[in-house]
């Protein structure tokens, strides 16, 4: 970033958390600034350990120093010397990951900070790109659901069966997406309702003579839905002494799982208790050919689920290729839980080396490249054995998910000590 403006202009309006005495003073300007540029890129889906960065950087560019902390339900910046310090606290409704935001944010926060915006103009841009709507429309959204849902199960090795009941699964949730998170209570309990939907899918597909794996279409149907990601940030978060934030995080990923698990079971066994039980089938499997092609499939939907610009895309589909083929490099040559680590630190340092080149945040190639190696399909197999009384295997295949958790966090911290990110985002 470069040196700020030796002056900043003055906004008009109090924000909600000002006094009504310090509307029109440029200190307050800066301070809203900052702390709706906070909101909205915590709404985005930015971490903890890059939010506090980047926003400790804007507020000491500004010339207003801060101390920043943040959790995933929270935002609080205390402005000023400890001794005449103004602290101010957000309560911040977790948002889903947006590449698209987050990227314009970025950038606003440049202009303002080079001088090439002011600040009330800084902040209603801010505002205006909150406040925008999703990037792309409802049918979009829905095929991205279902080509992420087939790709991944051509990633479990499933057949032509698979891959259809598997993205029909997917297309079901995200209508169902649409259809709940509009409201509140709808949101609080998607996810159960999707896993449950999910379940009883997949059940019925194997029942119906579809000739599909009930495991891996299930498991590929809920893939957007499964917390791995979640699992990450939390362990990465833990690994950056974000304590607070990380523990928040990885406790929200454990009852994620729990609730998936228990809507999957529960869908399961209604289909179970009317039909018998789930027949074993397995679809026949596809040539080597169809793997890079659902790669590609996988980081278009990927991106569009994340709301990426269009012209992010390309930096995308490499990131993912990096990383997918890196984490299978890493497999082959130390096992696929530490194999992880090396699709991670390629995915990390090479995204670092795009956001040098292209000024952009490392973010955007970065998440969608993580989303690729994240354990959730570990943690939904191992509640899944544990709820069918399995516990040796359940306990493995937890130990196995927390181990490939560590490792992408150590692959991240690894890149980012031998390729320095430039930017906080």
């Amino acid at each position: 970033m470069r040196e700020p403006p030796p002056r900043l202009k003055r906004s008009r309006a109090a924000g909600p958390w000002q006094s009504p005495g310090m509307a029109g003073d440029a200190q307050a300007d800066a301070r809203e600034f900052v702390v709706e540029l906070g909101v909205a890129l915590h709404r985005a889906g930015t971490p903890a350990h890059r939010l506090e960065r980047a926003l400790a950087k804007v507020a000491r560019h500004l010339g207003e120093p801060a101390q920043v902390f943040t959790t995933p339900t929270q935002l609080l910046v205390a402005f000023g010397p400890l001794r005449d310090q103004r602290p101010v606290m957000v309560r911040v409704q977790p948002g889903d990951v947006d590449l698209g935001k987050l990227e314009a944010l970025d950038a606003v926060a440049d202009e303002v900070v080079a001088g090439d915006l002011d600040v009330a103009a800084g902040l209603a841009r801010v505002r205006a790109i909150a406040g925008a709507r999703p990037r792309f429309g409802r049918l979009a959204t829905l095929v991205a659901f279902a080509a992420t849902s087939a790709a991944v199960a051509r990633f479990f090795a499933g057949g032509v069966p698979e891959i259809a009941t598997s993205g029909a699964i997917g297309l079901a949730i995200g209508a169902l997406a649409i259809a709940t998170t509009r409201t509140v209570a709808g949101a609080h309990v998607f996810e159960l309702l999707a896993s449950l939907v999910a379940g009883a899918a997949a059940a019925l597909a194997a029942h119906a003579g579809a000739g599909a794996s009930a495991q891996i279409t299930t498991l590929a149907g809920l893939i957007v839905l499964v917390p791995g990601f979640t699992l990450t940030v939390a362990m990465h978060e833990l690994a950056t002494r974000n304590l607070v934030s990380g523990t928040a995080r990885l406790t929200a990923a454990g009852i994620s799982f729990l609730e998936i698990g228990f809507g999957v079971t529960l869908g399961t066994l209604a289909v179970t208790r009317a039909l018998g039980p789930t027949p074993p089938a397995r679809g026949a499997p596809l040539p080597d050919w169809t793997e890079p092609v659902a790669l590609v499939v996988a980081a278009i939907a990927i991106a569009v689920l994340f709301h990426a610009r269009p012209r992010a895309m390309p930096g995308i589909v490499v990131a993912c290729a990096a990383a997918f083929y890196g984490a299978r490099l890493g497999a082959w040559l130390v096992g696929p839980e530490l194999g992880a680590s090396v699709g991670a630190f390629v995915v990390a340092a090479g995204s670092n080396l795009w956001a040098r080149r292209t000024d952009r945040p490392a973010m955007v190639p970065l998440v969608p490249g993580l989303l690729l190696l994240v354990p959730g399909s570990l943690g939904f197999r191992s509640l899944t054995s544990l709820v069918q009384r399995d516990v040796i295997a359940g306990v493995d295949t937890a130990f196995a998910m927390a181990l490939v958790a560590m490792s992408l966090v150590a692959g991240l911290l690894l890149a980012h000590a031998a390729v320095p990110p430039r930017r906080s985002l």
